[in-house]
């Protein structure tokens, strides 16, 4: 690990102040982070700590516009357990994310701003149809994920707070990877009265995806049969030693159609 100097500051407005700070990087929860600057993959000159800012932390229930507002700041574990009574497939989602020192330390702010191709909270997000906000704006889910590790955020930008439109019904189905405990494959199922979202994580090389042709089917008939018969494309899903492309492609189909029947 190389040197670099911490700071912590204790509102966003001075955070966003640090960040200006020649080659600065902020640092959530740190579980991607840390791991990368002991292995000497990066080397900032200083790491913002986000952990002690207030104003970013928590979850409550905007009941006027029917959505669960989330701290960027706020750790799985807290997101398990406040998010329960709201938005339960959430929680749920929070719940199965690595282990429990993971889940105390980790923020669905770090893993969205990451967005590592196997996450699960880019599911949640782009299947609520969630609105990413940040020091400077709001973005939307469909907008916000752009590739492989790869989001819309620009330099200097912190995610602040998510907001998630809570579904009439959700289900987030999960293929372990039991070493790592991300998924190989998972399909996060919403169903909202005006439609379908269908997001699936682990499986493409360009990262978390809506998958269209469920989504369409399942607007027509919400049912696991619905998907059945639908299939999808390995050409462009991850190939490694945990599985190949055509594989990954599989479980798309079955993880959706589990979510589905977990529902209806």
């Amino acid at each position: 690990m190389y040197n670099f100097d911490v700071e912590k500051p204790a509102t966003i407005v001075d955070a966003v102040q640090a960040m200006t700070r020649e080659e600065a990087q902020p640092l959530s929860g740190g579980q991607t982070l840390i791991p990368t600057l002991k292995a000497r993959l990066a080397a900032p000159s200083v790491l913002v700590s986000l952990s002690g800012i207030d104003e970013m932390k928590g979850v409550c229930k905007d009941d006027a516009a029917g959505r669960l507002c989330i701290g960027g700041a706020t750790t799985h574990a807290d997101v398990m357990r406040e998010a329960a009574d709201h938005y339960p497939a959430l929680a749920s989602l929070a719940a199965r994310i690595g282990d429990p020192a993971v889940r105390n330390r980790g923020t669905i702010g770090g893993s969205l701003a990451n967005n590592d191709p196997s996450a699960c909270y880019p599911a949640g997000a782009l299947a609520s149809g969630a609105t990413i906000v940040t020091n400077a704006r709001e973005i939307a889910a469909d907008e916000y994920f752009q590739g492989m590790f790869t989001t819309a955020l620009e330099e200097g930008e912190i995610v602040t707070e998510v907001k998630f439109p809570v579904p009439e019904a959700a289900h987030y189905e999960k293929f372990l990877q039991p070493a790592s405990r991300f998924p190989l494959v998972a399909a996060f199922v919403a169903k909202f009265s005006d439609g379908v979202r269908v997001a699936i994580t682990g499986a493409s090389n360009d990262g978390v995806f809506r998958w269209s042709e469920a989504e369409a089917a399942l607007a027509s008939n919400f049912s696991a049969d619905a998907v059945g018969g639908l299939s999808i494309d390995g050409s462009d899903m991850i190939n490694d030693l945990h599985g190949t492309g055509a594989y990954r492609a599989h479980l798309v189909g079955v993880m959706t159609k589990r979510a589905v029947a977990a529902i209806s």
